[in-house]
């Protein structure tokens, strides 16, 4: 018995009770841990038939050499033991998240005329250093801030006992620092600009502006106008900040917005973290890409939340989730347990502020993927609400889109686009001479098309267009087409999936549909996009092709009125000179030496064209 058959039966033996499963290797050393409501059910999966498994499930399974299981008194434990167990052991074939970025400071040199930065440890350098703090993304946002904000110097031009330079940098002429370089303020008023700067970041905002407004009316009182004046504008100037964030905050005080995009066997997770309804941390991950979404969601939820000590009392998801309910559970316990007062519910949001926060980090996500991938973020987000909308099972990364063309059913052709990750592949176009169809019939002529280009595919696998299945087809018509090519389509047995271009009266796309319903894509912005250019492209491929068609039609039917000329004599004229132009100046020696022309024929072209 070989080894997967001793697995399978090994497990086949496990009980129908909820419980966690730790696969191991031949060293004993645990790669994979697992939860599961039916222990026997679950783990006699693994050892089955691997044609439903993932790359990774298929490697892991190749490794396992035994398994150990814990039986558990409900799911619920079993997934609190499986989120102990892999933050113990990190197995390799379990997602796992660095939870070791490091800290990061902030810096503030010694005065006079101090300098704000970040660093990423301590120096004995006699600077006051804030922190430590886990977020990079936080420390840079807030040392931006204060400097502009407070008017610090960022610059590398020389402060305190140098000479003043004549010419400050250009952050003074945008309000962005206050010239120190030049002399013009001095130790205090600068010391005071830092301390300022200080406060706000160690106490916050609030605390600053009460502050300010106290020394304000202190300073009116005393007389002292220009004092307060500066002051009031600085309030001025941290409430206007406030203002101006807003486009960036949301009024949920507290929640995390969590979004994933993955493409071309990449997948990444990206993380907006909000406090007091501004967004204080954002985090990605790499992750291998799965076709289970809820479970991946639901996986990475496991592990990202393990390695934090906070939870916020919402998470805004993408999309759905597995285990929803035991998951919602953990949280609000593990938020219990750290003092807080909520139960912890996950949000699918679809419209309004927080789907637009939502799509914001999915863009984000995408983004990061397409770095990794060399393309560009729009074309990926592009691709997957594209794949989202139509439920497709796979991003579909190759397009290929179909139009007929004809003139009251003369001269038809058909056209093909490429469309790779995004973006027109023209290497790939190709034309079609209608050959089995005649007369004006759109949904035969298309049946021919994408029935000849699939038959290709099977006789002809190295060629360069026709060797590539597409994960996609998009017709230029509407349910009728659909109807007429899908079923020819799925006659193939590849599963590609066949939606019709549905155009209003100016022949612009509007909507994609099936044999069914009509999907509305106007309200997604980067697939209507991506959809409409498709659409009007394949329009103006085959639309080319056919005028092109036409006319030299019309320049052989020119031809074949001549004596002797017949259509296999006019072609072989238009092919070598080019044009009917070129036909007319040409001498009799010079048509004769044409191959399949004769030295007769040659003369009654001659003759026709001079009488004509």
């Amino acid at each position: 018995m070989d080894k997967k058959a001793e697995l399978r039966k090994k497990a086949m033996a496990l009980p129908l009770e909820p419980g966690v499963y730790l696969m191991k290797d031949q060293k004993g050393s645990i790669i994979y841990i697992g939860k599961a409501k039916a222990l026997k059910n679950r783990v006699s999966q693994y050892f089955g038939a691997d044609t439903a498994h993932t790359e990774k499930v298929r490697q892991m399974v190749s490794r396992v050499d035994h398994f150990d299981y814990i039986i558990t008194g409900s799911e619920f434990e079993a997934l609190v033991l499986e989120c102990s167990l892999i933050k113990q052991y990190t197995p390799k074939y379990n997602i796992l998240l660095k939870d070791d970025k490091g800290y990061h400071y902030i810096r503030v040199s010694k005065p006079p005329f101090s300098r704000i930065s970040e660093a990423k440890q301590k120096a004995e350098d006699g600077a006051q250093y804030i922190g430590p703090y886990l977020s990079s993304f936080a420390i840079k946002q807030a040392v931006d801030e204060v400097n502009k904000l407070f008017g610090l110097s960022t610059c590398r031009k020389p402060l305190g006992y140098h000479k003043p330079c004549e010419r400050p940098c250009l952050n003074h002429y945008i309000g962005q620092c206050c010239a120190p370089c030049t002399g013009k303020v001095s130790p205090e008023e600068y010391a005071d600009r830092v301390e300022q700067a200080i406060t706000y970041l160690t106490q916050g905002r609030s605390k600053l502006v009460t502050l300010l407004r106290n020394r304000m009316e202190s300073a009116s009182d005393a007389l002292d106008f220009e004092t307060a004046a500066r002051l009031r504008d600085r309030i001025r100037a941290l409430e206007k900040l406030n203002t101006s964030q807003k486009v960036v905050q949301s009024r949920i005080k507290r929640q995390d917005i969590i979004a994933l995009s993955q493409a071309q066997g990449v997948a990444c997770f990206e993380v907006f973290r909000f406090t007091d309804g501004a967004l204080s941390d954002r985090e990605h991950f790499f992750v291998d890409p799965s076709e289970d979404l809820p479970a991946i969601r639901a996986e990475f939820l496991r592990r990202y939340y393990s390695m934090r000590d906070t939870v916020p009392p919402r998470i805004v998801l993408d999309g759905e989730l597995e285990d929803a309910d035991l998951l919602s559970r953990w949280l609000t316990e593990k938020a219990v347990a750290n003092g807080e007062r909520y139960s912890v519910r996950f949000v699918f949001p679809e419209r309004g502020e927080q789907a637009h926060l939502l799509a914001m980090c999915r863009d984000n996500a995408s983004e990061r993927v397409a770095q990794q991938l060399n393309l560009r973020g729009r074309d990926v987000a592009a691709l997957e609400e594209l794949q989202k909308l139509l439920g497709l099972e796979k991003l579909p990364a190759r397009i290929e889109s179909y139009d007929i063309s004809h003139t009251a059913g003369t001269d038809v052709v058909g056209g093909m686009v490429v469309f790779q990750n995004g973006k027109p592949l023209k290497s790939a176009y190709r034309r079609f001479e209608i050959k089995t169809v005649i007369g004006q019939d759109d949904y035969a002529c298309m049946r021919e098309v994408v029935g000849r280009r699939l038959q290709d595919y099977v006789e002809k696998p190295d060629d360069d267009s026709f060797g590539t299945l597409p994960d996609l087809i998009l017709l230029d018509g509407g349910k009728g087409h659909v109807s007429a090519v899908k079923p020819l389509v799925d006659s193939f047995g590849y599963g590609i999936p066949v939606f019709g271009l549905v155009k209003d009266s100016h022949h612009r796309t509007r909507a994609i549909t099936e044999a069914g319903a009509e999907l509305s894509i106007q309200s997604l912005r980067s697939a209507f996009t991506l959809v409409s250019a498709i659409g009007e492209e394949v329009h103006r491929f085959a639309i080319g092709y056919h005028r092109t068609k036409h006319r030299k039609q019309g320049v052989a039917t020119t031809l074949t009125e001549i004596p002797g000329i017949g259509e296999k004599r006019a072609a072989l004229l238009l092919r070598h000179f080019g044009s009917l132009r070129a036909v007319k100046s040409a001498t009799i020696d010079q048509l004769a030496a044409v191959k399949g022309m004769t030295r007769p024929a040659a003369e009654t072209v001659v003759q026709y064209f001079q009488e004509n």
